[in-house]
């Protein structure tokens, strides 16, 4: 917090007195502690910094931090609910516009979206919008004040939502409130796809997840769990049999991708999304109170510079790991990781070696992990992603000895759903294809949007997605049923 005394909230500010306010750095866990433990590393705002921070923004007349939200939250009305000290105002009107604050003021990339855009960044540090949104959510979860949207009349009109990830919660959540009765089908054993199984505890807990997810059933969304589509339904059975007359597809990139180098089967390689998986949803973070045991390491090494990385190179290290280490084939400037991310694994003790790519895993004869030959990289000339390419230096292979690896590079479509639903048309890569700006896919009555479509992005973004298609099922719905009764 400041050492300066915060403003009366009652008090006027001029422009000029909002932006000598500093911005409130959020407190945290010591860094030599919280490698020892899975608790939350960020530790949320106080009332009093909440309402410091917030009487920074300049509650422009044309807002450009809206025009940075991929969910359009109505960011500079609930920062100045805030100043007044209306917290609970504050958390309502941003869910006008998003089901999942609590989520989305931690793990969003705000510096990329609606940070970057505000005005008060040209000079200074940008508000903490995200830090802001979080703190709203958590006050309302907090104090047991949680409100519920109204809901529009009920239409009667079933609508299913493939996936319980980020964008087929905020479709699911806008269609119960048009008033559509709306069943999510999820086919792990428990809700928030990549939120459960992709972000660690110590960025998600699970307990903000699950009461983001009750707050749903509370609007009227019915949950169905172990179900997966494509198996033990089909789309065509939902629609055709079972009376849903519109579905969402939401199912995200859950395929991982691997780099098909020698060795990549040994024991002791993972994808990060097994990885992950095996200590988030399978909860192999609180061994042996939980059934599933991984394998401590003496040294672990994460192939790759985004986030996922990040998480799993920082996961490992909280399970024991001796060193951590990342491996990246560019540099740190070209690093996809929020900023946040990285500065926190530098401080937690991650060694970042750079520059490097891995070419073989070799075997300690039994069949297991030893280490891994890399050669050093230098940059060329800018690819399709505009950053510059790496380019192998001859001669300059080396060896890291490890006997943990995670492979976290990107992920792919899962292509069951689209194998089994004749007519739904997908790209190259095995992605839905979808018009930009309803999210409706080759198939009548069906919509799609998040990872599915994208091959990958953020949550805030997948959120987008699904709001989008949620008003144009709207529609769709509506149009069908003036159809049925002019006929």
């Amino acid at each position: 917090m400041s050492t300066s005394a915060t403003p009366s909230p009652d008090k006027q500010l001029t422009p000029k007195e909002r932006m000598r306010i500093p911005r409130q750095k959020m407190p945290e866990q010591d860094p030599r502690q919280r490698t020892t433990n899975f608790n939350e590393v960020n530790l949320g705002l106080t009332e009093e910094m909440a309402i410091e921070e917030a009487q920074r923004c300049l509650q422009c007349a044309k807002p450009l931090c809206i025009d940075g939200c991929p969910v359009i939250i109505k960011i500079p009305e609930f920062i100045e609910l805030i100043v007044q000290g209306d917290f609970i105002g504050a958390a309502a009107k941003i869910k006008e516009d998003s089901s999942l604050p609590a989520v989305c003021g931690r793990v969003c990339p705000q510096e990329n979206q609606c940070e970057a855009t505000c005005v008060v960044g040209n000079r200074f540090s940008p508000v903490a919008i995200g830090n802001l949104e979080r703190f709203v959510a958590d006050y309302e979860r907090e104090h047991d004040m949680i409100q519920v949207p109204e809901r529009a009349a009920v239409t009667g009109k079933k609508v299913a939502v493939i996936g319980s990830g980020p964008a087929g919660l905020a479709c699911a959540t806008d269609m119960a409130i048009y008033g559509h009765d709306v069943t999510i089908f999820e086919a792990l054993h428990e809700y928030g796809g990549v939120l459960a199984y992709g972000i660690p505890e110590f960025r998600l807990p699970k307990k903000v997840l699950s009461v983001e997810i009750e707050n749903l059933k509370k609007l009227g969304v019915k949950f169905v769990k172990n179900y997966l589509i494509g198996k033990t339904r089909t789309l065509d059975e939902l629609l055709n049999e079972d009376g849903f007359e519109a579905a969402f597809i939401g199912t995200g990139a859950g395929l991982p991708w691997f780099l098909n180098l020698p060795g990549e089967n040994l024991n002791g390689v993972y994808s990060a999304n097994e990885f992950l998986t095996r200590v988030n949803l399978m909860k192999a973070y609180i061994f042996p109170e939980a059934d599933t045991p991984v394998q401590i390491a003496k040294t672990a090494v994460v192939i790759g510079g985004g986030n996922t990385a990040m998480d799993s190179v920082r996961t490992a290290k909280r399970l024991g790991a001796k060193r951590a280490i990342i491996v990246y084939r560019r540099s740190e400037e070209e690093m996809p990781a929020r900023i946040e991310e990285v500065h926190h694994a530098k401080e937690e003790g991650i060694e970042f070696q750079l520059l490097q790519a891995p070419i073989k895993y070799l075997d300690d004869g039994n069949g297991w992990l030893k280490g891994i030959e890399c050669i050093k990289m230098e940059l060329g000339e800018p690819d399709d992603s505009g950053r510059r390419r790496p380019v192998p230096i001859e001669g300059s292979e080396f060896f890291i000895e490890a006997d943990f690896a995670v492979v976290a590079i990107g992920n792919g479509s899962n292509p069951l759903l689209a194998r089994t639903t004749p007519g739904l048309d997908i790209n190259k890569w095995g992605n839905i294809i979808t018009a930009s700006e309803t999210g409706a896919t080759s198939k009548p009555g069906v919509f799609a949007g998040g990872d599915i479509v994208s091959g990958g992005a953020t949550v805030i973004l997948a959120m987008g997605d699904g709001r989008k298609a949620a008003a144009a099922m709207d529609e769709y719905l509506k149009s069908k049923a003036k159809v049925a009764s002019d006929e």
